[in-house]
């Protein structure tokens, strides 16, 4: 058993107060840390310590500042390349009362470096291995839709030093290669309903703006790609997220738990619940209204973060959310993103 605790030999003149404040401590915490290793008959009461012959005094004290500043320290502060790993499996499920539930399987593959010449980081995105419910999928739309979006990948993205995407690296130069890669694909794929899902495709990523709203609002890039300093929060805050893909933001009421998950790793979750002024049906169309809501949507988002103590890599990722009216779900979706 480890012992974290030595016996001083009381002198003349010594008295808690003393003896504890050449430890950085208070006399009430020295009093406490002896009693809790000593022997029942040499427990202390009284600043005196007339009659006492030894304390226990602490190896490795540290005050409560020393132990909060330690344990922020176990947690991400700042982006850098080693958050993100090379390689994560993901898993997404949506489900409604509507339809049946969905399973989404895919492999996302990432490089970040850093830009010398303008200090920005440089995020080279990618998807593929594609499964619907445990099976490729092999219908035209399906089929379609991954071939278009990935015959302009890798997607390279402006990030902060936040960690959060602000733009995109080269647009032009997306849209100039879907231009190429369209006749092929339209040899391939053949049809009026490929035409006009190409055709608006196409729409689609040439307005910048668009396609990064596309992106940055799916719950995949939400939970991937978090503001590092969400992991140095210690209250409740506010902030927008996006309950629908190409919807709008929602304010939510965010609290923090933050604790050690084992010897190399720790937990953050993050909790929040809607706290602004819409209503289911606006969110669903992604039209938001002016005025007050009659009937506001209820909802709930959930992001859990598991990351190394050490490199503060980025190990594990899921969030939740889930939307309803007047008690009733109305829509989940649920994530999960892990390394390799």
């Amino acid at each position: 058993m480890e012992i974290d605790f030595l016996q001083y030999q009381v002198r003349n003149g010594d008295t808690l107060t003393s003896i504890a404040s050449r430890l950085g401590m208070t006399s009430e915490e020295l009093k406490l840390f002896h009693n809790s290793h000593c022997q029942k008959m040499e427990k202390v009461w009284f600043e005196n310590l007339n009659e006492v012959k030894n304390i226990c005094v602490p190896t490795n004290f540290k005050t409560e500042t020393q132990k909060e500043e330690e344990r922020k320290k176990s947690f991400p502060s700042g982006f850098s390349e080693s958050f993100l790993s090379k390689t994560y499996t993901v898993n997404e499920t949506f489900e409604n009362p509507f339809h049946p539930s969905v399973s989404i399987d895919y492999i996302i593959e990432l490089a970040l470096h850093k830009n010398k010449s303008t200090d920005q980081y440089i995020l080279s995105y990618s998807q593929n291995d594609f499964k619907s419910n445990g099976t490729t999928p092999d219908d035209k739309v399906s089929c379609i839709s991954i071939a278009c979006m990935q015959s302009i990948m890798p997607l390279d993205f402006i990030m902060n030093e936040q960690g959060i995407i602000t733009g995109l690296a080269d647009h032009k130069k997306i849209t100039e290669i879907f231009s190429g890669q369209r006749r092929e694909l339209e040899e391939f794929y053949i049809g009026e309903v490929v035409q006009n899902y190409m055709d608006t495709f196409e729409r689609s990523i040439q307005d910048e703006w668009f396609l990064l709203k596309q992106l940055k609002s799916t719950l995949l890039f939400q939970t991937l790609f978090p503001k590092t300093d969400w992991f140095q929060k210690e209250t409740k805050w506010k902030e927008p997220f996006y309950f629908l893909q190409n919807s709008f933001p929602v304010q939510c009421e965010i609290n923090i738990e933050q604790k050690n998950k084992g010897d190399q790793s720790v937990l953050t979750l993050l909790k929040g619940k809607i706290t602004g002024f819409c209503t289911p049906q606006e969110i669903l169309r992604g039209i938001q209204l002016q005025g007050p809501a009659s009937q506001p949507a209820q909802g709930n988002i959930v992001l859990e973060y598991t990351t190394h103590k050490k490199n503060k890599n980025l190990l594990h990722a899921k969030a939740s959310v889930l939307l309803s009216h007047e008690e009733a779900c109305i829509h989940q979706h649920h994530i999960n993103i892990t390394q390799g």
